[in-house]
This record gives structure tokens, C-alpha cells and sequence, in this order.
């Protein structure tokens, strides 16, 4: 939260029963009446926190926040079980029709955007606007550059430290062997190996960071469900058929969208979020000084930017009536 800004108030949280035993964590913030705006958190597994409410100006936005399965305070805590992006995509159907919300902007980063751009791809009619940054289309390059070293460049010692912990035997799938590691029956080895993905990741979220701030986000994006469901999401190509979302992403170009990405972003490739403009007609691309993290300030500069825009377009279509049938 910036010096003179307002907090955003929540006007109403809870828990979503849904099907498969889930039980999802959401909060309505700001303007009831305001344009409506899903945010999409990453991951899969990191749930949202406070601080993801900052850019958004309560008295323009109706912003509608929820932890996916198995994420955040959602229940079960860090569950596999149907846990896909076809039932997240669902899931988000049921967090608009709780919220009144027909249709929504988007908010999506890395994971974020692949689930948003699903969701979009499935329910067009639903979608008033795409607002993605650090783009991760899902695909097998997507994942190769994520997990198969292409860090080392400029993060070595990060990337030394993730390896040592497979024997060379299998380090061709390094994906496999962590996500057996994390489903150990044991607990400490569980543990371990969750945190040592979750500290990989977060070593190379910033431009600069310090190993007081790696120690700090492993522990606010709760490393025991961001780790496993990452990897039970990388090892299954995301529960989507390769190449899915540039194949139908063309079909977009009839939403605004703007898309956000780092130059130096060593999680998610920059060249992605060229393909995706690419591939969707008419869309917005910012490619800015910075890493990965939406905290960024670079980064952070061009969402504000960009969500003013998105008020600019979306002005006269927000609407507090209940929804339709997609």
C-alpha cells in the first residue's frame, strides 16, 4: 500500500463449497457496483494475500478475489484431488454467479495467465477483458524454459542448489522426482523438498533480491501447497493438449487485452508474451525493465497504467446484475 492510496474494503468473504470435497476461500473488495475484476493467482498453490489488492482504486472496481484448490485458505489445504485447470476454469463460473458478476476483466500473473486465458478460451461471453502479465502459456517450451535450467545464465548458484538435490540418474525429469519427493510418506522429506522448489522460484522472482527477502515469500506463499501443486500442474502439461492456448488464441481478438511481461524475467520466457500478442489481434504489449514479480516497480507501473486504461474501456459495461448463462 503507496502513501495517500486508499485501502480497499472487503464487503463480503467466506468459503464457495464446490464440487470434488473443495471448499474455496474468496473476498469481494471495493465497489460493488464498480467495474467487476477477477484476480487470478499464480502458482498454481499461492493463493492471494494483501498486497494484491494495492493496485486496484476501490472507489473504480469491483474486485473479486478467491484461492483456487487447494491454495491459500481454501480447503482442503494443498489438495490434489481434481485439482485441473478444466475444474478451476468451472470454479471461476461459480465465484462470478456468487459475486452477481456476468462479465469480468481478467487479472492474471504467470499461472494466472495461463487460468485466465483458459478461462477465456472456454467462456468467451464471460470476459469483458484479459489484463496478463508474465506470461506462461502452458505449453512444453513454457515448462522446458521454467524447469530445465534456463536460469543458469544468470542465476547459477540458484539453479546449482535446485539441482544438487536430484542424483544425476534423475535429473533428466526433474519435475517427476521433486513431485515424488513431495509426496513422500515421510515428513521431513516432504518438507525439504517443498521448500527447495518453492526457494528456486522464489530466488528468481526480482531484478535484486536478498535471502532475507527469498526467505520471506517462501513463507507468505505457503511453500507446502505452491510446491506440490506446481509440480502435479508441470507434470501433467496443465491439464491441457499441447499448444492449447496460442491454437485458440486468435479467437480473442474480439476482447481488449493487455499484456505486461519483464525483459529479465527468468521464470517465464519474454519471447511468450510476444507469441501471445502475436496470436490475439489488436492486443496491448508492454515489455518493461524488469524481472518476473508484479511487485516490481516497472512492472507495477505499467498494471496501474494499464487498469486505467481497462476503466477507461470498461466504464459502461460494469453492471452489478447477476449472471447469465455463459
Amino acid at each position: 500500500m503507496k502513501q495517500g492510496e486508499k485501502r480497499i474494503r472487503t464487503y463480503k468473504k467466506g468459503y464457495l463449497q464446490v464440487p470434488d470435497g473443495h471448499s474455496l476461500y474468496y473476498e469481494f473488495c471495493g465497489r460493488r457496483a464498480g467495474i467487476p475484476v477477477v484476480f487470478l493467482h499464480g502458482g498454481p498453490g499461492s493463493g492471494f494475500v494483501e498486497s494484491h489488492k494495492a493496485p486496484f482504486d476501490p472507489r473504480m472496481f469491483n474486485l473479486v478475489l478467491f484461492d483456487q484448490r487447494g491454495a491459500g485458505r481454501s480447503r482442503p489445504f494443498a489438495s490434489l484431488r481434481a485439482n485441473t485447470t478444466p475444474r478451476l476454469v468451472e470454479d471461476i463460473i461459480r465465484i462470478m454467479d456468487l459475486a452477481g458478476v456476468d462479465k469480468a476483466l481478467l487479472y492474471g500473473g504467470s499461472w494466472g495467465s495461463t487460468l485466465a486465458l483458459a478461462f477465456a478460451i472456454a467462456h468467451p461471453r464471460r470476459v469483458a477483458g484479459l489484463l496478463l502479465r508474465g506470461i506462461f502459456l502452458g505449453d512444453q517450451r513454457s515448462i522446458s524454459h521454467d524447469m530445465g535450467g534456463s536460469a543458469i545464465a544468470f542465476a547459477p548458484e540458484a539453479w546449482e542448489r535446485f539441482l544438487a538435490q536430484v542424483p544425476p540418474r534423475h535429473r533428466t525429469n526433474l519435475v517427476e522426482f521433486y513431485y515424488r519427493r513431495m509426496r513422500s510418506p515421510r515428513r521431513e522429506v516432504r518438507r525439504r523438498f517443498c521448500y527447495e522448489w518453492a526457494r528456486y522460484e522464489m530466488s528468481l522472482l526480482t531484478l535484486k533480491t536478498t535471502d532475507e527477502e527469498i526467505e520471506r515469500h517462501v513463507k507468505e506463499y505457503s511453500y507446502l501447497s505452491l510446491s506440490p501443486l506446481e509440480a502435479h500442474y508441470l507434470r501433467a502439461s496443465c491439464f491441457m493438449p499441447e499448444g492449447y492456448i496460442l491454437a485458440n488464441a486468435p479467437g480473442l481478438s474480439g476482447i481488449p487485452v493487455s499484456i505486461v511481461h519483464g525483459r529479465y524475467d527468468l521464470i517465464c520466457a519474454p519471447a511468450d508474451a510476444l507469441r501471445l500478442h502475436e496470436a490475439i489481434r489488436g492486443s496491448r504489449l508492454k515489455i518493461v525493465c524488469a524481472g518476473h514479480s508484479a511487485s516490481e516497480p516497472e512492472i507495477e507501473k505499467a498494471l496501474r497504467a494499464e487498469l486505467r486504461w481497462f476503466a477507461g474501456v470498461l466504464a459502461g459495461a460494469a453492471s452489478p446484475h447477476a449472471a447469465g448463462a455463459s
